[in-house]
């Protein structure tokens, strides 16, 4: 599995995990039935991990929004990309934007990549 198909099939479990009961090891059984990706399973696992801090460090750079008021889609997108932009050196910030412009091309619409992407600047010009 490429990272970009990580990313997607890490945005789509995330995005099932959001408001449900469901436990991390079911949505990931759920989304992909053959053995978890190790990059796909840090996401996953990384983002629930750390969703505190997550939402915090976003609600810090959302400005006139609150997170509850959040597009769902735009809200887990912004959730994966902040955690690997505070907790994944090893990937560029640069190409953490642009992953995140993308899954929201493909799971949202143009408005949403624009959004989203104003937002994730913010943590890059740190």
């Amino acid at each position: 599995m490429k990272r970009r198909e990580a990313r997607e099939k890490a945005i789509q479990t995330l995005f099932q995990l959001d408001n449900t009961e469901l436990s991390v090891d079911e949505a990931i059984t759920y989304i992909t039935e053959e053995p978890a990706n190790p990059f796909y399973d840090m996401l996953v696992r990384g983002t629930v991990v750390n969703k505190e801090a997550i939402d915090s460090a976003l609600t810090e750079k959302l400005e006139n929004w609150s997170l509850d008021r959040l597009p769902k889609i735009e809200r887990t997108v912004l959730r994966l990309a902040v955690y690997e932009l505070l907790y994944n050196e090893e990937v560029p910030h640069r190409v953490i934007l642009n992953e995140a412009i993308e899954l929201c091309k493909t799971f949202g619409d143009e408005k949403s990549g624009r959004f989203v992407n104003g937002v994730l600047s913010k943590f890059a010009q740190k």
